[in-house]
């Protein structure tokens, strides 16, 4: 199978995208820290007339990071922007982050033109049920943030520096943050401060929810969440399986994909 690798134009930001197969689009979406290689190995599996296209998003794999820290929209422009090139309307499997933005991209007024079918696979973008602990660390967190804050920028910048190299503050981090540096922290934060609740009435498309029962990143109770928001939501859960279903039970998750995009 021939792999086309190119990279794509977006405001002068160059993402990384490969191409391959032949038939109606299926754009191809990874999730947080992750790259377009983690989703390889399900799509050149997949029998299904489709050309197949893997974007690595700005800030992983071999995508620069975006020159300022983006939300979840800009994230979205820059694949409605990409489709927008190709042959519409498109299909959609998205994983964990990539369901975020999937998300966002169903919900815009006119999507149902740029977009057909969705699968999302533990798909990210709804409210947690945080543990009490959870909030302890966070305003803890806060607390110790705030006297750099007042102080001048170079400063402020040398004293959170220090703050984050501290045993305490490493206790307090999630352990996605504490890997992150520059532009993506600010990212990661933005991401996960917002909520997605407010777009499952808003899409259109036919959507399968395809889960793994044992998903603790985005456990089930989330994936049910929006089956009831999404009017035409389906939800197949995959019993053995974790946040990564499509490499946990490949065989099942196969079989259950090629018959949703069939």
């Amino acid at each position: 199978m021939e792999i086309n690798e190119s990279t794509f134009d977006f405001n002068g930001l160059s993402v990384k995208s490969c191409s391959f197969g032949k038939g109606k689009p299926l754009i191809v979406l990874h999730g947080w820290g992750a790259n377009s290689d983690v989703m390889k190995p399900i799509t050149t599996s997949l029998k299904l007339k489709r050309t197949f296209h893997l974007l690595d998003f700005p800030g992983f794999g071999q995508s620069p990071p975006p020159p300022k820290a983006w939300a979840i929209d800009d994230y979205a422009d820059m694949v409605q922007t990409y489709i927008q090139q190709l042959e519409r309307p498109v299909d959609i499997l998205a994983h964990s982050f990539g369901g975020r933005v999937t998300l966002k991209l169903c919900a815009r007024e006119g999507s149902t033109s740029l977009i057909d079918k969705v699968l999302i696979t533990g798909g990210a973008g709804m409210k947690p049920n945080r543990p009490v602990m959870y909030y302890i660390r966070k305003y803890t967190a806060k607390s110790l943030k705030f006297p750099f804050t007042l102080l001048p920028q170079p400063l402020s910048e040398r004293g959170l520096s220090w703050l984050r190299s501290t045993k305490l503050w490493k206790l307090l981090g999630s352990s996605d943050y504490k890997t992150l540096n520059g532009v993506m922290r600010e990212v990661f934060v933005k991401t996960v401060s917002e909520y997605l609740e407010s777009t499952l009435p808003k899409i259109d498309q036919e959507v399968l929810l395809l889960w793994g029962k044992d998903d603790d990143a985005t456990p089930l109770y989330q994936a049910r969440r929006m089956e009831k928001g999404i009017k035409n939501a389906g939800l197949a859960v995959i019993d053995g399986a974790g946040h990564y279903a499509f490499l946990d039970r490949s065989h099942q998750f196969k079989i259950i994909t090629e018959t949703f995009f069939k």
